[in-house]
């Protein structure tokens, strides 16, 4: 990797951050205070994941609807896995209610885990292509998507998987974004391959500081990404001083940003974890502004 250079406070450069929905009264504050905190960089949305089959509607509803109450632009996943279309298109309508206006659309995991087979459910719709579409019939929504610079672990081989994000892409999608990877040649590699099959629209690499190795470790073998031994090899000496390995961490995600900034990229997707001070550092040694307006936190989700 190249090694990063001090760049200016920059306002070409556009972030989107994501969130999970909290899981107790000491997470939620822990995710507003986050949003607050990145707020400060102007982000073009902030994204909500949403649980297979709609497992966790309610708490990504309620962490929109409160992000959007701080003022910020929130966006929702949406899954189909598990659901017929009808279904789906109720949760889409209370996203709506609450003025959500950005879905990220996602097949969803298989019902029985990652690595088990996948049963499109019957009246459902049977991939993210075919939500996108549905989507685009609902409304005029900006709809991101999925890419994967490493192959979808259910995906044949590279040329299938292309092939599904230039369906999604006929469908509507006007966004994919790229599931965490550390090596820039391969994304650089995959984006060669994207715009050749003809797919024009943003792919924005997904960045993940790493807060533990072996978490990761585990994301990325259910995923398809891969976790290169010269990243192991440097954070793993510091596995008992998370000081240390912080600082490792968020010198390794700027090197990597500054890297594809360098090779012409202007647009990211953090994966944040629910934390802001390891992204944080990685943005302000990047050299992205900060705006003087970071939203105040308020109370709790209803």
């Amino acid at each position: 990797m190249t090694q990063a250079t001090a760049i200016p406070a920059r306002k070409d450069i556009r972030l989107s951050f994501e969130f999970f929905p909290p899981k107790s009264a000491e997470a939620e504050g822990q995710l507003w205070e986050t949003a607050a905190a990145l707020s400060a960089y102007d982000p073009g949305f902030m994204s909500v994941t949403y649980g297979a089959g709609g497992s966790t509607k309610e708490p990504t509803l309620a962490t929109v609807r409160h992000l959007l109450k701080m003022g910020l632009p929130a966006a929702s996943h949406l899954t189909c896995v598990g659901a017929t279309k009808e279904e789906v298109h109720a949760v889409v309508a209370d996203f709506q209610a609450v003025g959500v206006k950005h879905f990220v659309a996602l097949r969803g995991d298989p019902p029985g885990g990652v690595g088990t087979p996948y049963q499109p459910h019957p009246g459902g719709y049977a991939n993210a292509a075919e939500l996108t579409a549905g989507l685009r019939g609902l409304a005029d929504f900006e709809i991101s998507v999925s890419a994967y610079p490493e192959k979808h672990p259910q995906s044949p081989d590279v040329a299938a998987d292309v092939d599904m994000l230039k369906r999604k892409v006929d469908a509507g999608a006007t966004r994919a974004l790229t599931q965490f990877f550390f090596e820039n040649d391969d994304f650089e590699r995959y984006l060669e391959r994207v715009r050749k099959a003809g797919i024009t629209i943003p792919v924005v690499p997904g960045i993940l500081p790493v807060h533990n190795l072996s978490q990761v470790q585990k994301f990325a073998g259910l995923c398809g990404a891969s976790v290169p031994g010269w990243l192991a090899d440097r954070l793993g000496p510091f596995d008992d001083r998370p000081q240390e390995r912080a600082a490792v961490a968020i010198e390794l995600a700027t090197r990597q940003v500054s890297d594809l900034i360098a090779r012409g990229i202007s647009e990211f997707h953090f994966y944040t974890m629910n934390r802001a001070a390891m992204v944080s550092a990685v943005c302000d040694g990047v050299g992205f502004a900060r705006n003087d307006r970071q939203r105040r936190v308020t109370g709790a989700a209803a």
